[in-house]
């Protein structure tokens, strides 16, 4: 008996968080990771 007592008020809070926010939790998601800027060959210089 005493266990489910613990066990009662041990998850109540849990279980009043989830009702209140919704299940799953409002979590963002990760961002993604961006690519590197792309590298070009060295333009050649314009000759005078």
């Amino acid at each position: 008996m005493r266990i489910k007592r613990v066990l009662f008020y041990g998850l109540l809070p849990v279980l009043v968080v989830l009702a209140l926010l919704g299940f799953p939790l409002p979590v963002a998601p990760r961002q993604a990771i961006k690519p590197g800027q792309e590298q070009s060959a060295p333009a050649d210089r314009r000759r005078p």
